[in-house]
């Protein structure tokens, strides 16, 4: 649900309600009590990124990323006459 500001005509005192669209929207001043209010028109709600990573997980990578190569295992030592 938004939070919509309203200006009463009566005091000119600014305030903030909470409330859904469908709702009635005629309320009383905080300051003075009186009904002549008049809703704003706001600005409205940026966009918001909450979580760590989004991009990464959003977005695909340009580039293919290459595996590293497996190194070749070690030669086992060549028996010879002198090694038995």
């Amino acid at each position: 649900m938004p939070t919509y500001d309203y200006k009463c005509n009566e005091c000119g005192n600014i305030f903030e309600k909470f409330h859904s669209i469908a709702e009635n929207h005629e309320f009383h001043c905080e300051n003075c009590g009186a009904k002549n209010t008049q809703k704003m028109i706001g600005a409205g709600a940026g966009i918001l990124f909450k979580g760590s990573g989004f991009y990464v997980t959003d977005y695909k990578n340009k580039k293919p990323v290459e595996k590293p190569k497996a190194e070749k295992p070690a030669e086992a030592p060549k028996k010879t006459e002198a090694n038995k």
